[in-house]
């Protein structure tokens, strides 16, 4: 798996961007295959930033109802990365 494809997309939220600011910590929506390992490789590359440690949870996909359909999202992985002191992403930046 390329590094690219581990990592899909950043998350902003308020908890994240808290997070950001308090802890120098990052959230990525990541492939769900992927482990700590690739994930932490992935990262580093794309970003050249220092990661300490990475956490990961498997997000379970809501059930939603439209009408008598019965619904459900897609279950997705999310990785929360520290990085070193001093590291940061430029992306960020400005939110």
């Amino acid at each position: 798996m390329e590094h690219y494809e581990i990592v899909k997309k950043a998350i902003l939220t308020e908890k994240s961007t808290v997070a950001k600011d308090e802890a120098n910590k990052y959230v990525f929506e990541v492939d769900p295959r992927a482990n700590k390992i690739e994930i932490t490789q992935a990262v580093e590359r794309l970003f050249k930033v220092k990661v300490l440690e990475v956490n990961v949870m498997n997000i379970e996909g809501k059930s939603k109802r439209t009408g008598k359909i019965l619904g459900r999202r897609k279950s997705w992985k999310k990785a929360v990365v520290t990085l070193a002191p001093g590291s940061r992403i430029e992306l960020y930046e400005g939110v």
